[in-house]
């Protein structure tokens, strides 16, 4: 299990939460859990993306801090949460792992995903805790299906070829290595705007590179690839916002573009110019304001008298430990 990436300070640096707990999923999978911010705010959870971790949420936590109750957790396998059995890696298991921390939160909230993130949070329409939990989402980078066919990071027209290229690069279970300038201007390219700062640069490459390889390579190979989840939207009919990165080539406009159409209840679509794939990372202003919006939009109301009655869920381990 990774202990997560060792980030630079300062805005990038991952805020102390004010508690942390350990949630069990359907399959006894554990997830480490973080709550930030305000205990009496509206609830907002944040669910990150293929090879990352609740670092990478962690300029958009502090912008959020000051006013909401904010939940990360680390997907399977990533950061703190222990990986898994062959098995364990699906949809499925994105869409139980969120709907257990929707439970341990215990309050409506405003949902947001990125990349894998919005892919879970797509997974678990129709569920329960989505229909009677998620007062809002949003979708940050990410897509329904088809990413490896409309995915741009090969240099090379669309075709069998360039598939053939990113399928085999996707699904590399080869180790990483260490941070080095040449590795973060190949993740530059791969994943963010060309005006990426040489520290995003390398808070970037920190957090990727500290996802374990095989999980890296599993959830490529066996979700990611063949990823297919186009029947879920027409259930995802909450209020939903779209965020698209103008030059991401691991998840084009084009996957926004089509999910904003395909959404009964779409709220907008926002490109935003010049960004990448990592936009939590490259504009935290922007995705923390759109959250800001979907709660004032279509959670503010009635949530301190929800905070009042709220019992906060027992931890199953003490704060800064895990269970054993």
């Amino acid at each position: 299990m990774s202990r997560g990436p060792r980030t630079a300070g300062g805005a990038y640096a991952p805020p102390a939460p004010r508690r942390e707990l350990t949630v069990t999923s359907a399959d006894g999978s554990r997830l480490h859990v973080e709550e930030h911010g305000r205990e009496d705010g509206p609830t907002v959870v944040l669910v990150h993306g293929w090879t990352c971790s609740t670092a990478f949420w962690g300029p958009v936590v502090r912008r959020l801090a000051d006013e909401h109750r904010v939940f990360v957790y680390d997907q399977r396998g990533h950061g703190r949460s222990p990986a898994v059995g062959p098995g364990g890696y699906s949809t499925d298991a994105l869409a139980d792992d969120l709907c257990a921390v929707l439970d341990a939160a215990g309050s409506r909230a405003v949902v947001a995903g990125h990349s894998m993130g919005g892919m879970t949070v797509m997974a678990a329409a129709g569920r329960p805790q989505v229909r009677e939990r998620v007062a809002a989402a949003l979708l940050c980078n990410t897509g329904s299906s088809r990413l490896l066919h409309e995915s741009t990071v090969a240099p090379l027209r669309a075709g069998g070829l360039r598939y053939r290229i990113q399928k085999a690069v996707l699904g590399s279970s080869l180790p990483l290595g260490p941070v080095t300038p040449l590795g973060m201007r190949v993740l530059r390219y791969a994943t963010m705007g060309p005006g990426a700062t040489k520290e995003q640069m390398e808070v970037c490459a920190r957090i990727v590179h500290a996802c374990p390889r095989a999980v890296r390579a599993s959830w490529a190979r066996k979700v990611l690839a063949v990823l297919d989840l186009d029947a879920n939207l027409a259930s995802l009919d909450l209020p939903v916002g779209v965020i698209a990165g103008e030059k991401d080539r691991l998840t084009p406009p084009v996957l926004s573009r089509r999910l904003a159409e395909a959404l009964p209840n779409c709220t907008g679509l926002t490109e935003l110019p010049g960004l990448g794939h990592m936009t939590p990372l490259e504009d935290p202003d922007a995705v923390a304001g759109e959250v800001a919006a979907l709660v004032r939009g279509h959670l503010a109301g009635g949530v301190r008298q929800e905070a009042a009655q709220r019992k906060t869920p027992p931890a199953e381990a003490p704060a800064g430990k895990e269970s054993a």
